[in-house]
C-alpha cells in the first residue's frame, strides 16, 4: 500500500513516545528535529534520551491516559502485544500512530528524509524496502544543500513583496525562478539590489 505524503506542523505539538530503548531514541531525535513537545514512558529509558533537552522522561509503565492530549504516538517496544494495544486505542482517538515494525499496526510511517531549514525531502516504499528509501536519500543528498535551505528562507521573505509588485502569477514565478537559477549557478543568496532589479524589470 502506498502511503499518502502529507506533510504536518509539528512544533509545539505534544507527541508520545513509549518506549526507551535505541529504536524509541532514533524516533525521539526525529520527532525532536521538527519542533515537538516530547514525553517519553517506559520502565527504563536510556541515557541518550535522558539527556535530550526539551523531552520529558518517565520511567514507568505505559498508561492509555497518558494517550490524553497527544497529537501522535510513537510505540517502540519489545512488546508487540502492548504495541498493538496502543495502536486500536490510539485509532478510537483518533491519535496517529506508528507501532515501529508493525506495519499493520501504523496509521503513518517515518519516511527517509533529507532537511535542510525549512527544506524536507521525504521518500518512502510502503513500509517495504528501506534500502530503497536509503538509496533515494543517498542520491539526493548532493542536491538538498545548506545553501538551498538559506536560499527558500530568502525567497519565503520576498513573497509578500513580490505578491504586491508582480502582476500575474506567471510573472511571479519567473522571477522566482531566475532568483534560484542565478543563486544556485553562483552559489550565494542574492542581493537586495539584484531582487529589486528583477521584481522591477516585471512590476506592474
Amino acid at each position: 500500500m502506498s502511503y499518502f505524503p502529507m506533510f504536518i506542523e509539528l512544533k509545539d505539538k505534544c507527541c508520545l513516545v513509549v518506549g526507551g530503548g535505541a529504536v524509541a531514541y532514533r524516533k525521539v531525535k526525529v520527532l525532536k528535529e521538527f519542533g515537538a513537545k516530547l514525553l517519553v514512558v517506559a520502565p527504563e529509558i536510556i541515557p541518550e534520551i535522558q539527556v535530550q533537552v526539551g523531552v520529558v522522561c518517565q520511567e514507568r509503565e505505559m498508561e492509555m491516559s497518558d494517550l490524553r492530549g497527544q497529537e501522535l504516538v510513537v510505540t517502540a517496544t519489545d512488546d508487540k502485544m502492548l504495541n498493538h494495544r496502543i495502536a486500536e486505542e490510539c485509532r478510537k482517538r483518533n491519535i496517529p500512530i506508528n507501532a515501529v515494525d508493525q506495519i499493520e499496526d501504523c496509521s503513518f510511517i517515518f519516511p527517509a528524509y533529507l532537511k535542510q531549514g525549512e527544506v524536507v525531502a521525504a521518500f518512502s516504499s510502503g513500509g517495504n524496502s528501506p534500502v530503497i528509501t536509503q538509496y533515494l536519500k543517498k542520491h539526493t543528498s548532493p542536491l538538498i544543500t545548506e545553501h538551498l535551505g538559506k536560499l527558500a528562507d530568502c525567497l519565503g521573505r520576498l513573497r509578500e513583496e513580490v505578491k504586491c509588485c508582480v502582476p500575474t502569477e506567471e510573472e511571479r514565478k519567473q522571477v522566482y525562478l531566475k532568483l534560484l537559477e542565478s543563486s544556485l549557478s553562483e552559489e550565494k543568496l542574492p542581493t537586495e539590489e539584484e531582487i529589486q532589479q528583477l521584481i522591477c524589470k516585471y512590476k506592474g
